[in-house]
């Protein structure tokens, strides 16, 4: 498990971050960050970057706020950058490099290893608008106005997405059901 440095600040300081707020995002923000990256060290690395960028910016957090949003679409946002940066480079990678194999934590048993992976690829083949939206209301359980602040869209096309990629995943396991589990 990595650690990140939370800065020890006196609560009396004025951008000082609540520190039971910022500990309690750490989980979601790694969870939110690997959905993103598909990656753990890539998702550890741009949750270090989020709170970088959070530290740096401090000063415009609003104290009583939710920290948690603030840090999501920090997150987003540094994550957009590093996507459009990667994108601008990828001229320069090599095209030998096989996908790398995703870590999910689950129990040991190969049906449910099995049944997770399969969620995964298919959360995985979603488009990122999609998938971004999916995540933060069924796993950071977001409200839809959360989203949309987050995010920076309106709430209608939170709401969009949000069943477009519902919709998706629907389709995805009633396709897998037909040749899946009557077979056994």
């Amino acid at each position: 498990m990595v650690r990140f440095a939370i800065p020890k600040l006196a609560g009396n300081e004025p951008d000082a971050f609540p520190s039971a707020d910022l500990r309690a995002a750490l989980p979601r923000l790694r969870r939110y960050a690997r959905v993103l990256t598909g990656d753990s060290h890539h998702a550890d690395d741009l949750v270090q970057d989020t709170l970088a960028r959070a530290w740096e910016k401090r000063r415009l957090w609003r104290a009583g706020s939710d920290l948690r949003a603030w840090l999501f679409t920090i997150m987003h946002n540094v994550h957009v950058n590093q996507f459009a940066l990667r994108r601008r480079d990828s001229a320069c990678e090599s095209l030998d490099v096989e996908g790398r194999a995703r870590d999910i934590p689950v129990r040991a048993t190969q049906l449910d290893r099995l049944a997770v992976a399969e969620i995964m690829v298919q959360i995985g083949a979603l488009p990122i608008e999609q998938r971004e939206v999916l995540v933060l209301a069924a796993v950071e359980e977001l409200r839809y106005d959360e989203i949309a602040r987050v995010l920076d869209i309106p709430i209608g096309t939170v709401m969009s997405r949000l069943s477009r990629a519902r919709e998706k995943l629907r389709r995805a396991a009633g396709a897998e059901s037909v040749t899946g589990p009557d077979e056994r």
